[in-house]
């Protein structure tokens, strides 16, 4: 299954990584002066094709929310609530409650656990850094544990010896759309008494031991990022969870504290779901298994045709991890090289994630060192996100591949 390769290439569009405005893409200038190209080749390999996205479920978005804009409920409404049973169906968690984004449906997540000034949460060394922030809004300290190389994820077995008595919750990430292996982190959080919140922000319909994340632990966050295999035409997100109290305290929280109109039970803020957001998600949603289908072709064939390539990590799957791969990321030494020689090609890659969350200025209060987290530091500067969505052709894919193939310092 692929898009046809003859799609105008003017409405082409491409996604930054979570926090990057999303942008026309353009070729570089190397790629469109290069003379290299021959019949059939792709003038250009975008990192995301957004805008064929757009156009296979244009008239369903588009009636969708033309809809919501008709209904006249601007906030909450019809969609929103349409969007969180739909969304709590497909997770299969008892509730889901919209929120304006990944990162307040985290922060929100932590409120509602109680998690607060002096408690410690057990977040990954290798995260893009909202996971970070959630903690530190609340006015908690991130404690950081380093993943396991070959997938990226938080091992569980580094977050038992980072318990402390002022832990309060662990927050694994799905890092590139992987499930994290929470069987061991649910029985570290049971015997110590600690919350699980799930960042589920890449991992839309990700399987892990056969049940889809977001219903497994105390709650799942999630971030509908344009660029995300389930995502708006803006800011969105959601936290889903059974525990009934909790969705009502995160509904409180993101709405003013108030369930009841001009009544505030405690000191909320303004963090909801747009219902045209949410109008054109129910939409995206049907189609979201087959591009997660898809994907998982895409990822399949990298697997098979770049394995052996010398000086280049792919990545590891364990047999109980079905992923959605929202990213495929590979691993070289010579990365900036790699990334410079692709897009001479006019091949479009990104890097998630170049700075690990605690070398970033923002905390540098912390006092952490280089060095400290070897392999979150190792990942940053080695990881490489090659081009991957649900309209990426065969076509391109192989040029991609071979394109890698022909870069001297990973060929065979």
């Amino acid at each position: 299954m692929s898009a046809a390769p003859g799609r105008p290439k003017q409405a082409r569009t491409a996604a930054g990584g979570e926090g990057t405005p999303v942008s026309v893409a353009r070729p570089p200038e190397e790629a469109r002066t290069a003379g290299r190209k021959a019949e059939g080749t792709p003038e250009f390999v975008p990192f995301l094709d957004l805008a064929a996205g757009y156009a296979e479920l244009q008239a369903d978005i588009e009636a969708a929310v033309l809809r919501s804009l008709r209904s006249a409920r601007y906030i909450g409404g019809e969609e929103v609530e349409g969007f969180e049973a739909e969304f709590a169906t497909f997770t299969g968690a008892r509730h889901c409650t919209g929120a304006s984004n990944g990162l307040d449906a985290l922060s929100l997540a932590l409120r509602a656990m109680d998690v607060g000034p002096g408690d410690e949460v057990i977040v990954p060394s290798n995260t893009f850094i909202a996971t970070w922030f959630a903690v530190s809004q609340c006015g908690a300290t991130p404690v950081a544990v380093e993943p396991i190389e070959t997938t990226g994820n938080i091992d569980p077995a580094r977050v038992a010896e980072a318990v402390t008595p002022r832990t309060k919750a662990i927050i694994p990430v799905h890092l590139y759309g992987q499930p994290a292996d929470m069987d061991p982190l649910w029985a570290i959080a049971r015997q110590h008494g600690l919350r699980v919140l799930e960042d589920a922000a890449q991992a839309h319909g990700a399987l892990y031991k056969s049940r889809r994340v977001g219903a497994t632990t105390d709650a799942a966050a999630w971030s509908f990022y344009p660029g995300k295999n389930l995502g708006a035409f803006g800011d969105a997100g959601a936290l889903t969870t059974d525990d009934a109290t909790l969705a009502e305290r995160v509904r409180a929280l993101r709405n003013y504290g108030s369930q009841q109109k001009y009544v505030s039970d405690v000191q909320g803020g303004n963090q909801r779901l747009d219902p045209v957001q949410a109008a054109a998600l129910r939409v995206k949603l049907k189609a979201l298994p087959r591009w997660n289908a898809r994907r998982a072709e895409i990822a399949a064939r990298y697997l098979k045709d770049l394995a052996g390539v010398e000086a280049l990590g792919l990545p590891e799957v364990p047999q109980w991890a079905t992923p959605v791969w929202h990213l495929f990321v590979v691993r070289t030494p010579h990365r900036d090289a790699l990334q410079k020689h692709l897009a001479a090609a006019g091949v479009e890659t990104l890097v998630h994630y170049p700075i690990a969350p605690h070398m970033q200025k923002a905390y540098a209060h912390a006092g952490y060192r280089l060095g400290q987290f070897p392999i979150a530091e190792r990942l940053a500067a080695q990881v490489l996100s090659l081009p991957m969505g649900p309209h990426l052709t065969d076509a391109q894919q192989g040029y991609v591949i071979d394109t890698i193939r022909s870069f001297a310092p990973v060929a065979r």
